[in-house]
This record gives structure tokens, sequence and C-alpha cells, in this order.
């Protein structure tokens, strides 16, 4: 009886996986997560940069830090299957939220603003974040920052710390 009983968990396993691929956003999200823990590089002003993933929150949440004088943390999660979103808390004190859209070789994932809190009609915010995955380690960030019409650009290229 327990061998018929492994059996079919085994069968109802496997045909919910073929049955129901994975959506991109979920795809993206299990990379996403192969970037935990801690990467070094260059910003755009040749500036050292450090940034660290981590994964938490039972495997359902990715926190992203971004080291330095204002310790900026993204949180990212999945809102159902087919939405992926990213939480920025931001040194200017506000929160946007950013929707993903995956390139279709899944390595391009940009976050797109949506909405936000404490974001006051006069203020800056984060508008983009665009995440490029090269290799295992090695992967390049794009943050778009708007304020009063104008975007600024702060771009990342970390490796994986040793």
């Amino acid at each position: 009886m327990k061998s018929i009983s492994v059996a079919f968990a085994v069968f109802v396993v496997l045909f919910t996986t073929a049955a129901f691929p994975q959506s991109n956003s979920q795809a993206a999200f299990e990379k996403l997560k192969s970037l935990e823990g801690s990467w070094v590089g260059r910003g755009s002003q040749g500036q050292p940069v450090q940034v660290s993933f981590r994964v938490t929150s039972n495997g359902s949440a990715i926190m992203s830090e971004i080291e330095g004088s204002e310790d900026m943390i993204s949180m990212i999660h999945l809102d159902g299957p087919n939405r992926l979103l990213l939480t920025h808390y931001c040194g200017a004190g506000n929160q946007p939220r950013m929707q993903a859209s995956v390139s279709p070789d899944g390595k391009v994932i940009t976050f797109n603003f949506f909405d936000g809190t404490n974001i006051p009609p006069d203020g800056g915010y984060m508008q983009r974040m665009v995440l490029t995955l090269i290799d295992d380690n090695h992967h390049t960030e794009e943050w778009t920052f708007l304020d009063h019409g104008k975007e600024q650009k702060e771009f990342f290229d970390l490796h994986r710390a040793l």
C-alpha cells in the first residue's frame, strides 16, 4: 500500500510539472534565486559597489541589498504565477513597486514602476531596474531614477565575490 501511495505521489508531481510549465515570471524568479551571495563591482563613475542577495521567507522572497551610505534594499517576489514584483526601499524615503517583464531568452529582467508609497507629487523615485544575467558569476544592474521629469541612471557591473 505504501509503494502505491509513493508511486501515485510521483505520478502527480510529474503530471503537474509536465501539464503546467513554469511561466516566464516563475522561471525568472528561480534564476534570480541563483544570485544568492555577495557581489562586487563598479558603478557608472568607477566607484566600488557591493550588492548582496538572500533568499528568504521559505523561498518566497529574495532580498537584494545595495551596500553603502544609503543601504537600499529591494524585495522581489511572485504575485501569482505570472507576475514578478520588486519593491525598492529607496534612500529617497519612498517605496516604488515595479513589475517585471522578461526577455524571451530569460537573461534580461526589466522591472518597471507601476505604483509606490511615500512618493510626493514633485518627488523623485526609482522608475526602472534592468537586471542582465551574463553568466553564473556576472550580472549587471541599471537603475533609473526619475526626478522632475529627468532620468538619472546608475549602472553596476557585478561579479560574484569569492
